[in-house]
């Protein structure tokens, strides 16, 4: 079996600047990602199912070090404030100053928790994040996004948080569930849809591979995709500007979350039909063509991701849930849209009608 060496991008930010390591054998490669703590206290936030597969290896590493672990139990619902307290109690029981470091090991929820942790604790420390999901990979681990869920919405609170190194471990997705693994693949998706449609062709063309879980083109995808997104963060770190394209689909997507009370849909499901969706409301206020829309249709389903509202959601509280979104400005609806594949672009002032009857339709 052809496995490639392990990959490093740099998400270039000045002084903060810091690495993404995408490859096999990570996690048991100390000397790689231990250089990255500089003090003496460690704390390692994991949940109960990624904990009892991954966390001896990450302790191996600590040798030396004064640390402790913090345990979610696994699920978005989890990423709460009552949780970032618990996480914090740990940080004061451990006695961590201003030198420790949070390890975010986990997907997701538990890289945005330790991160939002990390930032509230003393004003800032450290954090690593150790990626245990595609999507985590992909996306959350990298650009410093950080926060928690509301009751009114998806991660509404929280803060600019940059880790220290992102150590993305292709080994620990020979442990993730089929369905999460198809969700991390929607955020590949996405940001080829965004901005590169050569990307998004050689995607495509590897489905079948991608599936399969094909172990040189799953590195490839990760890579192609953080390299993409680390370019965009260097660019736009606080999201003024062009970050924001980078929410293609998620308007909808965190409106159909939100709805279902975060179990109805992974995160990547919910953005594969945001995408879709965002794509039919391009075409109808006539900025794209079907054409655009049914090849992005099609390339999701062949990678086994969902394209529809689920059944019993109501169009009119999804509308409502999308107000909230972060991005509207001025009580105004601002999504992010397409003039086709990799030509995304922010539209404000988007009719309350459009999206109405975009997700009211089939």
């Amino acid at each position: 079996m052809n496995i490639p060496p392990p990959q490093t991008i740099t998400v270039a930010l000045g002084q903060r600047s810091y690495p993404v390591w995408i490859g096999a054998g990570l996690l048991g490669d100390h000397a790689r990602w231990r250089a990255a703590l500089r003090g003496r206290h460690a704390l390692v936030i994991s949940n109960t199912t990624v904990a009892p597969l991954y966390l001896e290896r990450v302790a191996q590493g600590l040798h030396g070090l004064r640390w402790s672990s913090f345990l979610l139990d696994d699920g978005e619902a989890h990423k709460s404030f009552a949780n970032v307290g618990r996480a914090l109690e740990a940080l004061a029981a451990l006695g961590a100053t201003r030198d420790a470091c949070v390890i975010a090991l986990g997907g997701g929820v538990v890289g945005d928790l330790a991160g939002f942790s990390a930032a509230c604790w003393m004003r800032g420390i450290d954090f690593i994040q150790i990626p245990t999901t595609l999507l985590a990979m992909v996306d959350s681990s990298v650009g410093g996004k950080t926060g928690v869920n509301l009751p009114a919405g998806k991660n509404l609170a929280g803060a600019f948080h940059q880790p220290r190194a992102v150590v993305a471990d292709i080994d620990t997705l020979a442990t993730l569930p089929e369905r999460e693994y198809r969700a991390g693949l929607a955020e590949v998706i996405k940001g080829a849809a965004i901005g590169d449609e050569p990307f998004f062709a050689w995607l495509e063309r590897n489905a079948a591979a991608l599936a399969a879980r094909d172990p040189a083109a799953v590195p490839e995808a990760i890579a192609r995709k953080v390299r993409y997104k680390a370019g965009v963060v260097a660019r736009d770190e606080t999201e003024q500007g062009e970050r924001a394209l980078l929410n293609l689909g998620h308007t909808f997507g965190h409106a159909l979350e939100t709805a279902g009370r975060y179990t109805a849909l992974l995160h990547g499901e919910g953005v594969a039909i945001g995408m879709r969706l965002a794509a039919r409301l391009s075409e109808r206020l006539g900025m794209s063509g079907p054409a655009d829309t049914e090849r992005l249709q099609r390339l999701l389903e062949n990678l086994g991701l969902p394209v529809a509202i689920p059944p019993g959601m109501d169009a009119a509280e999804l509308l409502a849930l999308m107000r909230l979104d972060k991005k509207n400005s001025a009580g105004e609806l601002r999504l992010i849209l397409w003039r086709g594949i990799g030509r995304a672009e922010i539209v404000g002032g988007v009719s309350e009608t459009d999206v109405l009857a975009v997700l009211q339709g089939p």
